[in-house]
């Protein structure tokens, strides 16, 4: 999907980061109509979250499973396979060749859009050396980029600091999701490379991911709807 064709309101990607699919179910009610794209991540997916896919699609949202596969090529492509049924509109993996050459064939003609995560956020410089990688974050974050375009990735998750340069790369033809979104005044937490919202949607971001500045806060339904004016103003 271009840019230009995504709903406003879409752009926000909340983060269901919560201990049971109860608690998600709450926040979901709470936030009501302000929020139509939810994450599920590893904490709700292992704590019997999938099914909530399903009834989330059922109810018009939109849902992005973010459990970052990455095996080999066939056990990566039967696990995409199988949440390809479950109507969810993103599923990462992990930017290695093979592992995004298995999804993207496993996906076939569903609905599922594979998203490429190319380095996470809470990483610096420092923990990539430490981890044995030969190249910083910028460069490996480009050469992650380059081979997802090829391979037929549907889009990147990356830093917003990378957004702008990775825009240059793709161009339109894949989507940018970026987690690491951090409204003024929010504490910074375990992220490393952050932005606020106007800031990512100005420098190319298209789906901001935040989870602890809504479902955290006092009232989770006004900081959203902050969020989303925020995305609205800084897209002109």
């Amino acid at each position: 999907m271009q840019p230009s064709e995504i709903i406003p309101r879409d752009r926000l990607i909340v983060a269901l980061d919560l201990a049971s699919v109860t608690a998600a179910e709450a926040m979901v009610a709470r936030l009501g109509d302000s929020v139509t794209f939810y994450k599920i991540g590893y904490q709700l997916a292992y704590a019997g979250g999938l099914p909530l896919v399903r009834q989330l699609a059922d109810q018009g949202k939109k849902v992005f499973i973010d459990l970052k596969l990455h095996d080999i090529g066939n056990t990566v492509a039967r696990g995409v396979e199988s949440i390809a049924k479950l109507g969810a509109t993103f599923l990462t993996v992990h930017a290695y060749p093979q592992t995004m050459k298995a999804a993207v064939e496993a996906r076939g003609g569903s609905g599922l859009k594979i998203l490429a995560v190319t380095v996470l956020t809470s990483y610096d410089d420092g923990d990539l050396h430490a981890a044995g990688y030969r190249l910083g974050v910028s460069d490996l974050v480009e050469a992650r980029a380059q081979q997802a375009q090829v391979l037929g990735v549907d889009g990147l998750v990356c830093s917003p600091e990378e957004a702008a340069a990775l825009r240059k790369i793709v161009g339109h033809q894949m989507n940018l999701v970026t987690p690491g979104i951090r409204p003024a005044g929010s504490a910074t937490g375990d992220q490393k490379r952050i932005m606020t919202p106007a800031r990512a949607i100005a420098a190319g971001a298209d789906y901001l991911v935040v989870g602890r500045p809504v479902v955290e806060a006092g009232d989770p339904r006004a900081a959203a709807e902050a969020i989303q004016a925020e995305i609205r103003q800084a897209l002109g």
